[in-house]
C-alpha cells in the first residue's frame, strides 16, 4: 500500500509511536485483532486464566476470600468467582478497546490500581500475572513475536500506570 493510502487507512503513521502509551497504531491494531477471540468466549478464558493463576501462585487464592475452600473444579459454579472474571474481562476489553485513547486507558488503570491497593495486592501479583498471561497467550493463540511485542508494550504501559496507584501515598 502506498505511502498516503497507509496514512489513510492508519489514520496516520501506522508506525508512530504515542508518547502516552509507547504503541503504534499497528501494535495497538494487533493487540485489538488478537485480544477478539479471546473476548469472544470471555467467561471461559478468563476462568482459564485465574486457574492457571492459581495453579502457578497457590498463594494469591488468598486475596480471594471466596475460593478459600473450594475447589477448582467447583470455581464455574461459585457466583462471586463468575462476577469477578467478568469484570476483570471485562476491564481487559475496556482497555484493549480503548487503546487508541490512551489517557482514558491510563485513567482506568490508576482506579485498578487504586481498587488492589486497598486489598493489599503488590506490584509481584501484577507481575506473577502477567507471567501466567504471556504462557497462556503464547500456548493458547499462537501469537507472533511482533504481536507479542505489542501485548508486552500493552501491558507495560497498563502497569506502569496500576503500579503508580499502588505506591502512591495520596488517598483518592
Amino acid at each position: 500500500m502506498g505511502s498516503w493510502l497507509s496514512y489513510l487507512w492508519w489514520g496516520g503513521n501506522p508506525d508512530l509511536q504515542n508518547p502516552l502509551s509507547g504503541l503504534t497504531r499497528r501494535e495497538v491494531y494487533a493487540v485489538q485483532k488478537s485480544w477478539a477471540p479471546v473476548y469472544a468466549d470471555a467467561v471461559n478464558n478468563g476462568t482459564e486464566l485465574l486457574k492457571r493463576f492459581f495453579r502457578a501462585y497457590p498463594d494469591a487464592k488468598d486475596f480471594f476470600k471466596m475460593l478459600k475452600n473450594v475447589n477448582e473444579d467447583e470455581f464455574s459454579e461459585n457466583i462471586q468467582f463468575k462476577a469477578h472474571v467478568i469484570n476483570l474481562m471485562t476491564s481487559l476489553n475496556l482497555a484493549v478497546v480503548n487503546l487508541n485513547q490512551p489517557e482514558i486507558v491510563a485513567a482506568m488503570m490508576v482506579k485498578i490500581g487504586d481498587s488492589h491497593k486497598r486489598r493489599q495486592i503488590k506490584e509481584k501479583n501484577f507481575h506473577d500475572l502477567k507471567e501466567v498471561i504471556v504462557k497462556m497467550f503464547i500456548e493458547v493463540l499462537k501469537l507472533n513475536d511482533s504481536t507479542l511485542g505489542a501485548w508486552a508494550k500493552t501491558v507495560d504501559f497498563w502497569y506502569k500506570n496500576i503500579f503508580y496507584a499502588l505506591n502512591s501515598t495520596e488517598v483518592r
